[in-house]
């Protein structure tokens, strides 16, 4: 086992703020479980001196996992006292993405394990936090709420097909790192890209199509709602009416019979 920041202080700093809030215990232990996977096994080692894929699997494992599933374990009269805002948490989520990793920060963070990394991997998963909050929490409709992990997916992904097609190592520190095994660095990176390119159309497109059904079932729900009350509408006005024509007739034969 390998004992990193993440895995011994941020695993379990989440597990307590996890207990005082009272936290779903599902999703709660399945972000923790993820976390301290990927940075107290074999992935760390990997991720710090060797590997480019085994790093972005970290990535996505702070950036999207831990943070949907942290997300899902507040409870909602936790949730309600706080709002954050799609137009700020899906801009917030991308510059912290990008920005990590462009290729002279990225290797300079990796070349600062012990201080700026941990910096990285913090703001990844509050940037994450944010991401998802609306999706979960939020009071968006369900289309909107599809509406915004599509535009996600989209604007995301380039930066995995970038990885995955650019045909020399973006990063020099791995591209200078020690291999006795594995892949060159070129395959590295390719498969560092397309491995973030699947997770992120596996998670988003999985997590917009559940809303996108929720929102064409809510539009049913709403057609057939409005069918209802048209046709009880239009019985209505016939039923008025007839009850008027009942009426004339009767006040007709009333007239009559006084004439008589």
């Amino acid at each position: 086992m390998y004992f990193s920041a993440e895995a011994v202080v941020l695993v379990p700093l989440l597990g307590l703020i996890g207990l005082a809030l009272r936290a779903h215990p599902l999703p709660l232990v399945a972000a923790l479980g993820l976390t301290f996977a990927a940075f107290a096994t074999k992935l760390q080692p990997f991720a710090v001196h060797t590997f480019l894929w085994a790093h972005l699997l970290q990535n996505v494992v702070l950036a999207e996992w831990a943070p949907a599933l942290l997300v899902l374990a507040v409870p909602r009269r936790i949730a309600r006292r706080a709002e954050i805002s799609p137009f700020v948490a899906l801009p917030l989520w991308l510059v912290t993405y990008f920005v990590w990793h462009l290729p002279w920060i990225y290797d300079f963070a990796l070349r600062h394990p012990h201080s700026l990394l941990h910096v990285e991997h913090v703001t990844y998963l509050l940037a994450g936090i944010c991401l998802w909050w609306p999706v979960v929490h939020g009071r968006m409709s369900s289309g909107a709420k599809a509406a915004y992990l599509f535009l996600a997916f989209v604007l995301a992904s380039p930066l995995g097909l970038v990885l995955a097609l650019f045909p020399r190592p973006v990063y020099s520190f791995y591209a200078h790192a020690p291999r006795t095994w594995g892949p060159s660095p070129e395959v590295d990176q390719q498969i560092a890209g397309v491995t973030m390119a699947a997770e992120e159309a596996l998670v988003f497109f999985a997590v917009f199509t559940l809303y996108l059904l929720r929102f064409l079932r809510e539009e049913q729900g709403g057609t057939d709602y409005s069918r209802v009350t048209d046709s009880a509408s239009f019985l209505g006005a016939a039923s008025s009416q007839e009850s008027v024509r009942n009426s004339r007739a009767s006040s007709r034969e009333a007239s009559s019979r006084r004439s008589t």
